[in-house]
């Protein structure tokens, strides 16, 4: 007999608490779009979009938000973000042919990746788009192409990370040196800046390399160029469970609390102790090394804009991802439930691990008086496909009752990243679409539409 499996709960949203409380809405979605669905919060998003206006607005510092768009491509989210005058990173040209036709404009466009295509330098600079220079070839090709069409390409210069040397993003300090000289000299560039790709969420070394950034803004501004703003890209945290339940899990997860023994190496840090603008008010409060000042007085003191890149961040609580219970199998002293969808609708699979905050269960009926003692009782969730790895859930979750065919499973928090980034219609299933839902005003019930979204 093995243990009881931990729990590790997931903070839960207003707006998700109110679906909830609503559970015969999310039966009849099911019903009616007939499969998995994610449900979407337009109100979620914008409340953290005010969040992050007040932090830049609290410390005085000229800043502007860009909307992720990576993170969920969903429409509702670029509509909104348009509604509130942000701007939206794109990474590729449907990315950015999508955010002008939700009301985004170039101009508050920029434009970031490895190494981009041709076409896309095209059409950002015909819409006057900002654009990440990630190297000095795809410099050359940016600048021979805004001569081409009369028209300036604007620019920030991207970073490799000292502290990250083996990125594959950025240019090092001497790439740096020669981008600033063909800046200089080029016909069809206007360097606006620098930027930087930096992976994890330590809010110390984005505030050290974003002084950096201030500093070559100096550098840059003394050979005649504007050089007048920096993006510390996105890397703001979310936390999807308290520190409490975070290290319980931690410190009580074995191999003997999933299915067939699996192990993982590593897991996404679902606690953050900073997190979403919390995090960039911790940015902005840092103490870079070698300095005198905050990177906040720094960037006023050199009048440097900054600008930031969130996606997870800005969509934390803002959706959440059902499916429905269409099996179960007893295995001795847990359920194995299947699903009606895969688990490429919840991304983490694609970092060989699975997304841990558990899964509320909505019953398909009332339940009667005293459903659910005797408690807990585990359950792993697998998916509606015919390979062995297809599992949404290896854990077993210790539900508070027995699971049962019809029941719902709400994965909660899942707008950033999950819905997204390893989708598949594999065995021809429908990717499950997005319902956006929000308050109808004087009504006690919420309303629902499907996204406008067309891939």
């Amino acid at each position: 007999m093995t243990t009881t499996p931990p729990s590790l709960p997931a903070r839960l949203g207003e707006e998700t608490r109110e679906l909830l409380r609503t559970g015969s809405l999310l039966h009849e979605l099911r019903h009616g779009l007939d499969g998995p669905y994610h449900a979407l919060f337009p109100a979620r998003f914008d409340a953290n979009v005010a969040a992050f206006h007040e932090v830049f607005a609290d410390v005085g510092v000229k800043g502007r938000v860009y909307y992720a768009k990576k993170a969920n491509k969903a429409a509702v989210f670029a509509e909104r973000a348009a509604a509130h005058g942000l701007g939206i990173d794109v990474a590729s040209h449907g990315e950015l042919r999508e955010a002008l036709a939700h009301g985004v404009r170039g101009a508050d466009l920029v434009v970031t990746g490895p190494a981009k295509a041709d076409h896309l330098l095209r059409i950002s600079v015909l819409h006057d788009a900002l654009i990440a220079v990630d190297a000095l070839d795809e410099l050359d090709r940016l600048n021979a192409l805004a001569v081409e069409l009369d028209r300036p390409a604007r620019v920030l210069l991207r970073r490799l990370p000292p502290a990250q040397p083996h990125s594959r993003f950025g240019m090092d300090a001497d790439e740096l040196e020669s981008a600033l000289h063909r800046c200089t000299v080029a016909e069809g560039i206007r360097m606006e800046g620098f930027s930087f790709h930096l992976s994890g969420y330590d809010t110390r070394l984005r505030g050290d390399l974003a002084a950096e950034l201030i500093r070559l803004c100096r550098t840059a501004r003394a050979h005649g160029l504007r050089a007048d703003r920096i993006s510390i890209g996105g890397g703001l945290a979310v936390d999807y469970v308290t520190k409490e339940d975070w290290l319980r899990f931690a410190e009580r997860q074995t191999s003997e609390h999933y299915h067939a023994g699996k192990t993982f190496a590593a897991f996404y840090p679902y606690h953050s102790p900073v997190a979403g603008a919390h995090a960039l008010r911790a940015v902005l409060a840092t103490t870079p090394t070698g300095e005198q000042k905050s990177l906040a007085h720094l960037l006023l003191d050199n009048d440097v804009t900054l600008l930031v890149e969130p996606g997870r961040a800005l969509l934390d609580q803002a959706g959440c991802t059902v499916f429905r219970v269409q099996g179960v199998k007893e295995r001795g002293d847990y359920t194995l439930l299947t699903v009606d969808g895969t688990s490429l609708s919840l991304s983490e699979q694609w970092f060989a691990s699975e997304f841990l905050p558990e899964p509320l269960l909505v019953p398909a009926a009332e339940e009667s008086e005293g459903a659910g003692t005797g408690g807990p009782y585990p359950a792993c969730v697998g998916a509606a496909t015919c390979l062995e790895s297809d599992m949404l859930t290896w854990r077993k979750i210790p539900f508070h009752r027995p699971p049962c065919v019809g029941d719902l499973l709400v994965y909660p928090n899942t707008a950033g990243y999950q819905m997204d980034s390893n989708e598949s219609p594999f065995h021809d299933l429908p990717l499950p679409p997005k319902v956006v839902i929000d308050q109808a005003p004087g009504s006690p019930r919420p309303r629902w539409r499907l996204d406008r979204h067309h891939p």
